[in-house]
């Protein structure tokens, strides 16, 4: 298995309890698939550079996560299909080699 960060934007709309559910279902597709979620950072409401879908603020979460390569392009098609979610991105994090620190 990789190691795998998705970062996404959430619209500013979303309640609490919104944003969490949504992350949580994100999480259950990882689990379900076969991944193992390893962190859910939540950045919290930031300020945008430039307008997204004319809102100029949104909610930044991180997922990191251990997963077959398989499992990010269901993992990106559960995202598309959510609403609320503005942008995502998902990066293969770099495999440190045993000896090396971090």
């Amino acid at each position: 298995m990789r190691k795998f960060e998705t970062m996404l934007l959430l619209s500013p709309e979303l309640s609490a309890e919104n944003r969490e559910a949504l992350i949580a279902g994100l999480t259950g597709v990882i689990e379900r698939e076969g991944g193992v979620v390893a962190e859910v950072d939540n950045w919290g409401m930031r300020d945008l550079a430039y307008p997204v879908r004319k809102q100029m603020r949104g909610y930044y979460t991180r997922l990191e996560y251990q997963a077959p390569p398989a499992l990010v392009a269901e993992l990106e098609r559960n995202i598309r299909i959510s609403d609320g979610i503005f942008k995502f991105v998902t990066v293969r994090l770099a495999d440190v080699a045993a000896g090396e620190g971090a």
